[in-house]
């Protein structure tokens, strides 16, 4: 994952009032923390980061240019309004080149299992512990051809060379079962079941 560089600026005013304004002017709240530093309250520029979330997904790394001085940040946390679907705040993380991170990455399923399956996707993301710099956008999956009783764990998945799996091995990610039939569908043929001898009704 490539670095992508934005000009941050400091604020100095907090709270929802604030914030709306900073939004009003193109800009979205965010927060810098880690390393043991006191936070730092700045305001990106809203088209610009929207674009980097786009193409590098939600744990682009940024190179931050604050008061004449670069900061290397991880997006850690982007909330985004749930009805106008705006991105309202962003939490950033202090990281170092060759830094350690545990990040969240999506699974991609690619291909189509064998005719007459069906697929049950339980995990839609992987924890992974990887160099900051080298955070995978996604982990692929193909289920191509793959057959009824097919059972994918998360020790399963191929991760690129460096990066290290934190979930749990054994979590089932996707398991591939015989769909049911027309008959199994319509399931409203079975024989009413009758109440034992010797009890009544009502």
């Amino acid at each position: 994952m490539s670095e992508v560089r934005l000009a941050a600026e400091q604020r100095t005013e907090f709270g929802k009032g604030a914030a709306r304004r900073t939004r009003r002017a193109g800009k979205i709240p965010a927060v810098l923390y880690g390393h043991g530093s006191d936070p730092k309250h700045l305001a990106l520029p809203a088209l610009e980061f929207a674009r980097v979330v786009r193409e590098h997904g939600h744990n682009a790394v940024l190179t931050l240019d604050i008061d004449n001085a670069s900061e290397l940040a991880l997006t850690k946390t982007v909330t985004t309004h749930p009805i106008k679907n705006y991105i309202e705040h962003v939490d950033l993380l202090l990281v170092q080149r060759g830094e350690k991170v545990t990040v969240e990455v999506p699974v991609v399923v690619t291909g189509e299992p064998s005719p007459g399956t069906l697929v049950t996707q339980d995990l839609t993301t992987l924890q992974v512990e990887a160099d900051a710099l080298n955070i995978p956008e996604q982990v692929e999956l193909s289920i191509d051809g793959a057959q009824a009783g097919t059972q994918v764990h998360a020790s399963d998945l191929p991760l690129p060379q460096g990066v290290t799996l934190v979930t749990d091995p054994e979590a089932m990610v996707l398991a591939v079962g015989a769909a049911p039939t027309a008959e199994q569908m319509e399931g409203g043929d079975s024989e009413p079941v009758e109440a034992p001898e010797g009890t009544e009704e009502g």
